[in-house]
């Protein structure tokens, strides 16, 4: 089974009008920072479940 990347560090490859992009530098994976705000929201609610 594959080891999850939790994205621990980004930084911003590209920015639009309504939409910016980071990149994860640890994975490489690209995705739009509102995805990786959602990724952090889900994280804190499934370890408060816990």
């Amino acid at each position: 089974m594959e080891k999850v990347c939790r994205h621990p560090r980004v930084r911003v490859v590209a920015r639009e009008e309504d939409a910016e992009f980071v990149e994860c530098l640890e994975c490489g994976d690209v995705f739009d920072s509102s995805e990786f705000r959602d990724m952090a929201i889900e994280e804190n609610i499934h370890s408060e479940e816990a």
